[in-house]
């Protein structure tokens, strides 16, 4: 093929210029993002039981929808929360490439049969199912630059306005709201309602006996009579009672008729206002009130493309916001995106230049150094176009494949032009003759290359979970490359070399200068490598036991690595949760996150841009005494020292409020993959196999969490859930409320309204529908002795004082439920200290959990159940890739010996990505692994240069030890400029700083520099030994079974 292509150069730039066509047209339609889509998809479903607390949301609620989650394709895990504020949400996560749109439509059905048996409320109030996951991309301020909206007003129109526009964008998988929008409160007077001798159920009904709207059909509809008549003089709509729309109306509603003649309105008992529907989350920004929203991504959704259609609807609807309405984002995680990506391709730019001087010092020719740098950009555009066949995106992870795949692109143009120059140099041949020779010598090592980087990279492609889908966009980026190059490398590289070298004369070796000198001691070097090869190769067996040594240094320092999944990134933002004890009112939760504010714009305010706080809401729960806080950092360019990092940043947000006693702050950074969760770190379920109870499961969480400080592997362990509050317990006596005439039901009914509030119906507010809600007013429901006001009407008309039927008493009780997998549970989440792998932490979390006893388990979720999962299929990745690079080289050699001598290199690379890592106090996480791979590749690419010489060499009579010593000095030179190549090709990843992706470059850039220096200085002494003993021992066994393999090998000899 190659000869073809040698006498058409013209064929061979065709074809190199349809696939840079392809690749440019697909790389300019290929979406952008981060990271692919590697979060399971997860459908969500949620209810509200307004009133409730959380055994009860639990219980007639969350446990109801979760019996009937059954048979559900490719489910993984389900978790579920109920919490005191009335909200149960069960999320369902699936296995990775699952149909959302499918396993949404599964999760309906189910829920269908689920609806039934709900409360009446709860089914009012609706049961939602999004197919989202529980993290948030984006979050968005409203604020009232003149001061003339309040934070009930700017809620409003986040809910009634923005929500919903958000809601339609596509990407958007849910929007969750701080504060309601308004409602019309029906405040109730206990004390008024017994002076007229009425109860919180004849408000009820009442409102919704008048509050209606009535479909009176028409005047002169069909059918019309057909008597001759003839037609109906007009026909129109009748307009009858309608849903009522001011204070005003609902102010008017008759509650009854006296005897005398008098009426009872709603104004005589209740005091009637347009309010919020939902007084739990306040929010602010910059310590100024706001309408706050946060959005969570669809599944399978792209952040960046999501984001931008959001900030594009925004940018629309600002024209139509109210004067002094300012929108603002408040939290994006999205700018790590753009900037992970232009750093990467910085790099990507960086290598090539790198490797190009690379080049150039050993060619020593600016013609001879093109012909592999145009194969560069060919073979690239080439790649683009195959990630657009399979659908993947231009992301961090395929940039990274490509930084990889530069240095060994370039190392198949390198070998062809390497070989032709010394075919010319020493056989004096003119460029076309000395081009197809040298094709005729290097075509089947060639083909080897590929074929065995293919094999190492392939079985990535195989692997499950989210990790699998990681590995998937480095082999198939990879594979492709390298199939790519050795198409150019037989097509197009032959074509230039014969067209663009010169003859012998212009070939000379340089002999002055620089180049003069590095020729002279190279070519020194060369002469006393070739001795000590010839010397090593008469010792092979003390040199195997220096392997063996190796090897097991190897194995050791492997064991001892620290495991993780990926390695935390600075993406500009953190998370603050602030905690007060149980049963704090939302006015003190509100003034420790002012002071959090307070430290942040003004102690932190060189890095932090802004910050929104939510009172009443966190990522552990809803309630008084919790609230969040979204902290923007400034641009990475305007914070470029390392104490100015997002760590260290919260790691001073977390000193300064370590001394508070009444409040516990804990602030973090998000997970490298905001989709897989709410925080770096660790993120564990600790579950009641026993069946023990609640509070058991408290007392277990509390030692855990005190064992888990005293661990020296762990910064901190926190639950993410809510402690225990006091409640107060009220107790009907049945027998007694039932001989007084008293109905069960209402009295059931009566104190869900007072203490609870109650959702009658709904009323229109300046064209849109909202909720009504009737509920005691604040003066007569915040202590004890306000009950002494309520009263129930008996069967008789007459009012029963709520004492005279109850008994009071105070308890503890769950302010938040939580479930995983059907078994109760408490999340816990953490971080190591730093220098320890989350992968160590997690194996000390599991041992803290043995010792509570047998009756309470363990389990991951998020981040940390597919770094668990990552894990167990780590050294079988490996192993699968050693596996197959044996049948590929086996295969090609029609030999089961020789490739033996191959394999046997490929641990020592490993060895020095292992120390490299080690000694860099990074963890053996994704990024390390495809080190490895690419390690192993090019341990095995050089052995194949010198086996596959020495192979030839000794068939053709030279004694076994001359042909490996004659191999490795003839290979020597395109091994080290391949390896330099590309080592160097890599080198911007290993000493990346600062960025959106600085740490996963340093993590593969340090394993596969560090394993190609160890690959290329232990290998060229080890390569020609290996192939000596390893072919003197199958000689011995095989002797006669290893020449019958040889006379069939279709390896060209050289003349």
């Amino acid at each position: 093929m190659s000869r073809f292509f040698i006498h058409h150069p013209i064929f061979a730039w065709v074809i190199a210029l349809v696939i840079m066509l392809a690749g440019a047209i697909s790389m300019v339609s290929l979406p952008v993002s981060q990271y692919p889509d590697v979060a399971s998809p997860a459908i969500r479903v949620s209810a509200t039981y307004p009133g409730a607390s959380a055994q009860t949301v639990q219980d007639t609620v969350t446990q109801v929808i979760e019996q009937n989650m059954t048979g559900l394709d490719n489910l993984l895990y389900m978790s579920s929360t109920s919490d005191s504020s009335g909200q149960a949400s069960i999320t369902l996560t699936f296995a990775m490439g699952t149909d959302p749109d499918t396993a949404q439509v599964q999760v309906q059905n189910k829920l269908q049969l689920a609806t039934p048996m709900l409360p009446q409320t709860v089914q009012q109030q609706g049961v939602s199912v999004t197919k989202s996951n529980s993290s948030m991309f984006l979050a968005l301020a409203f604020i009232s630059t003149d001061g003339s909206m309040d934070q009930t007003d700017l809620s409003d129109y986040v809910n009634a306005t923005i929500k919903d526009e958000l809601s339609r964008v596509d990407g958007v998988g849910d929007v969750t709201t701080f504060g309601g929008q308004y409602a019309m409160r029906i405040w109730l007077d206990p004390d008024k309602l017994h002076k007229y001798n009425l109860t919180p159920s004849d408000v009820v009904g009442a409102i919704k006996a008048q509050n209606v709207q009535v479909a009176a059909g028409q005047l002169g509809g069909l059918p019309v009579p057909d008597d001759g008549a003839g037609a109906p003089p007009i026909n129109v709509t009748i307009k009858a009672q309608e849903l009522l729309q001011t204070p005003a109306d609902f102010e008017n509603i008759l509650l009854r008729v006296e005897p005398s003649g008098g009426s009872v309105f709603v104004k005589d008992v209740a005091r009637v206002e347009i309010g919020s529907e939902s007084y739990y989350a306040t929010s602010r920004l910059n310590g100024a009130p706001a309408g706050g929203l946060a959005l969570s991504l669809a599944s399978g959704a792209n952040a960046l493309s999501t984001a931008e259609r959001v900030k594009q609807r925004i940018e629309e609807l600002k024209p139509y916001m109210p004067e002094g309405v300012e929108a603002v984002v408040a939290m994006d995680t999205t700018p790590p995106v753009r900037m992970s990506i232009e750093e990467v391709a910085k790099t990507l730019f960086e290598a090539v230049a790198l490797v190009f001087l690379v080049m150039l010092l050993f060619l020593q020719n600016v013609r001879a150094t093109l012909i592999p740098t145009i194969a560069v950009p060919v073979v690239l555009l080439g790649t683009f176009g195959v990630l657009a066949v399979f659908g993947y995106s231009i992301n961090t992870l395929t940039l990274f494949g490509m930084v990889l795949a530069i240095g060994l692109l370039v190392d198949d143009a390198i070998v062809v032009v390497e070989n032709v120059e010394r075919v010319m140099s020493e056989e004096h041949l003119d460029p076309v003759a000395a081009t197809e020779k040298s094709m005729g010598q290097i075509t089947s090592s060639l083909v080897g290359i590929a074929v065995v980087l293919s094999a190492v990279f392939l079985p990535m492609a195989f692997m499950s979970g989210s990790t699998g889908v990681i590995y998937r966009q480095f082999s198939v980026t990879i594979v492709s490359a390298m199939l790519l190059s050795v198409l150019i490398a037989l097509v197009l590289t032959p074509a230039l070399c014969a067209s663009m070298l010169k003859s012998r004369g212009g070939h000379a070796e340089a002999q002055h200068g620089f180049a003069g000198w590095f020729n002279r001691a190279f070519n020194a070097g060369t002469v006393r490598y070739h001795r000590g090869i010839r010397s090593l190769a008469r010792r092979g067996g003390r040199l195997m036991l220096v392997y063996a040594a190796l090897v097991a240094c190897l194995a050791f320092l492997y064991m001892r690595l620290p495991t993780a999944y990926l390695p935390s990134e600075d993406q500009g933002v953190l998370f603050a949760l602030v905690q007060m004890p149980s049963n704090t009112p939302q006015e003190r939760t509100l003034e420790v996150l002012k002071q959090l504010e307070d430290y942040g714009l003004t102690q932190e305010k060189d890095t932090v841009e802004r910050i929104m706080s939510v009172a009443g809401f966190s990522f552990s729960g809803s309630g008084q005494n919790t609230g969040m806080a979204f902290i923007s950092l400034k641009d990475w360019e305007e914070r470029p020292n390392p104490d100015q990092s997002a760590a260290a940043v919260a790691a001073r947000f977390r000193q300064a409020f370590t001394g508070m006693v009444d409040a516990q702050v804990v602030v973090f950074q998000p997970p490298a993959i905001i989709e897989l969760g709410t925080s770096a770190g660790f993120t564990m379920e600790l579950l009641d196999r026993g069946g023990v109870g609640h509070e058991k499961l408290m007392e277990a969480r509390n030692q855990l969490l005190g064992n888990a400080a005293a661990n020296p592997a762990i910064a901190y362990a926190r639950p993410n859930g809510l402690d225990d509050t006091a409640q107060y317990a009220i107790s009907i006596d049945n027998r007694l409320a039932a001989s007084l005439g008293l109905s069960l039901s209402d009295i059931s009914t009566d104190l869900s309204v007072l203490a609870g509030g109650a959702y009658v119906n709904d009323f229109i507010d300046r064209g849109r529908v909202k909720k009504v809600y009737v509920q005691a007013d604040a003066p007569f429901r915040m202590v004890e002795a306000d009950l002494r006001h309520w009263n129930f009407r008996n069967n008789l008309g007459d009012l029963v004082p709520f004492s005279s039927i109850a008994s009071t008493d105070w308890t503890m009780g769950p302010a938040r439920l939580e479930r995983y997998n059907g078994v109760a549970s408490l999340e816990i989440q953490g971080e190591p200290v730093p220098g320890v792998s989350s992968g160590t932490a997690m194996a000390a979390m599991e041992a803290e959990v043995a010792k509570l006893g047998k009756d309470f388990g363990v389990d991951w979720t998020g981040l940390s159940y597919q770094e668990r999962l990552a894990g167990s299929q780590t050294l079988l990745l490996y192993g699968l890739a050693a596996v197959v690079v044996f049948l590929a080289l086996a295969a090609l050699y029609e030999s089961w010996s020789i490739p033996i001598a191959v394999i046997l290199v490929i641990p020592l690379g490993m060895l020095g990505a292992v120390l490299g890592t080690s000694l860099r106090g990074l963890s053996n996480d994704v990024y390390f692994q495809v080190g490895m791979l690419a390690t192993m590749g090019l341990g095995a690419k050089n052995a194949i240069l010198v086996v596959e010489f020495a192979r030839t060499l000794w068939r053709n009579g030279a004694g076994l030890r001359e042909a490996a010593a004659e191999a490795a000095r003839l290979r020597l030179r395109p091994i080290l400029m391949t390896s330099l190549a590309f080592g160097l090709g890599v080198l911007p990843l290993m000493i990346a700083s600062g960025g959106a992706s600085s740490a996963s470059q340093k993590a593969v850039g340090t394993a596969v520099f560090c394993g190609t220096v160890a690959a290329t200085a232990l290998g060229i002494f080890f390569i020609p030994v290996f192939f000596v003993v390893v072919c003197s021992v199958a000689d011995r066994l095989f002797g006669k079974k290893r020449k019958g393999a040889v006379t069939v090998d279709p390896t060209p000899v050289e003349g």
